[in-house]
This record gives structure tokens, sequence and C-alpha cells, in this order.
């Protein structure tokens, strides 16, 4: 199981990793295009995807899909429909996954006997929130090239914890439409930005494989922000740290 998104902010013990291990139900396999949970559907569930790429998407009233998230092996799915009465998104499979999933009632009791996940949740959750912040602000108002830009740049970071992703680029199983749908392009305006990029030597593209050849002037035209995490998240549970007295 991908446990780097659980330790990123706060070391968990070898009993803490344990009962996170042992936290779902037996891992599910997934065909593509399967739906995990869809919007509207009470959210009595979270999932851990074990492997593979997950959308999640809402429905705009016009009918046009608008994906807001792609979950990568690692992540923790629904989780902000856990407040809501009716779930917020739609999951789906992009490519064949594994998944394990975990019940309200499961999480809630991992969170009540050890405060320090929790509070690694806690803070995980405030990351997330900042790159959504940062995403909005992008769409709103950078240029198409530097939407596909952030969203490769992401892609890398990601994918590099798991090592998934180097120099040597990375696998992305998207199509131009799912692009599209996330970054509000159509399909035919995602393929003419990659066609820039490959003809200017911004990236190298083989079907799902990506190099980045020139990741210092796709950040410039990005407008991505480049955000350091905390390196003493200890604060949270009361253990002080540098500045501790």
């Amino acid at each position: 199981m991908p446990l780097h998104r659980f330790g990123e902010f706060l070391p968990l013990s070898e009993a803490e990793i344990e009962r996170v291990q042992a936290l779902g139900e037996p891992p599910v396999a997934l065909a593509r295009h399967a739906v995990l949970r869809r919007e509207g559907e009470p959210p009595r569930y979270i999932y851990l995807l074990l492997s593979g790429w997950v959308g999640a998407s809402v429905l705009l009233p016009g009918g046009e899909r608008q994906i807001v998230k792609f979950h990568l092996p690692g992540d923790m799915l629904g989780t902000p429909s856990m407040c809501l009465a009716q779930a917020a998104d739609t999951l789906t499979a992009l490519t064949p996954v594994t998944v394990s999933r975990v019940s309200l009632q499961a999480f809630g009791a991992l969170f009540a006997s050890s405060p320090r996940f929790a509070a690694a949740m806690f803070l995980s959750v405030q990351r997330e929130r900042v790159a959504l912040m940062d995403r909005l602000a992008a769409i709103g108002r950078t240029p198409a090239i530097a939407r596909v830009a952030a969203l490769l740049l992401d892609v890398q970071e990601r994918l590099r914890p798991l090592g998934m992703a180097g120099d040597e680029g990375f696998d992305m199983p998207l199509t131009q439409e799912q692009i599209g749908d996330h970054l509000g392009l159509t399909a035919v305006h995602v393929n003419r930005v990659f066609r820039q990029m490959a003809d200017t030597g911004l990236v190298a593209r083989d079907r799902q494989r990506i190099v980045l050849l020139d990741p210092a002037r796709l950040r410039s035209m990005s407008a991505r922000q480049q955000r350091t995490t905390t390196p003493d998240a200890g604060w949270i549970l009361g253990e002080g740290g540098a500045d501790a007295p």
C-alpha cells in the first residue's frame, strides 16, 4: 500500500502504520470506466487508491463534466463528501485500478485512537486546499498552455514519491478529452497545445509517455506557485519544535 501521503507531515509509528494498512476492506480490482461512487449518493465510505488513476468529477447544469481532481496511487478518495448528506462528486476509474474501501466508522475510530494520524490528515487536507486554491487562481487567469504546463508539473511532482517519474519522464494515461475536462479546454485545444509544446522543445510525447525537456521554462510560463511544506509540524500535537522553549 502506498503510504507516502500519510507520513508527509508527521512520521507515523510502526503500530500506526499497521493500523492504516488494516484500515480498509480487502483490495478490489476495477476495470477502466468503473464508477466507485456517484455524485448524490450517500457517502458511507472513502477509498484508498492502491494503483491506477481515478478522476473526481461533477456534473454541470448544462450536462458537461468538470474533472476537479486526478487521483494517483496513495490518495484517499471521497473524503470531501464526509461532511455532506450526498456525495459531491463522482469517482471514476480512468485506468484499471485497485482500491480498498473504508467505512466512515472505521476511519473515525482510527481518528479517535491515533491523534498523530488525525493531525497528519488535518495537515494533508490543508495542503490539498492550498493546491485547489492555486489551481482556481491559475485557471481563471492563465492561457491554455500555462494550464497544461501546470498540470504536467503537478503530475510529475506527485508521481516522484511513488518512483513513477524522473528525468526520463512519466506515463500519463489520460485522454485529451479528460485533460480538457479538467482544465476547461476542448480536446482539440489540448491537442494543439501539446503540439506547440513539442515544436518549441518544452516536452516530448510518445503516446502516454511524457518527458519534460525544459522544466524551468514550463514553471515560468505556468505561473504555478512553488509551495514548500512545513519542515516542523510537531506544534500541532503540542510537541514544540525548533522555537519551542
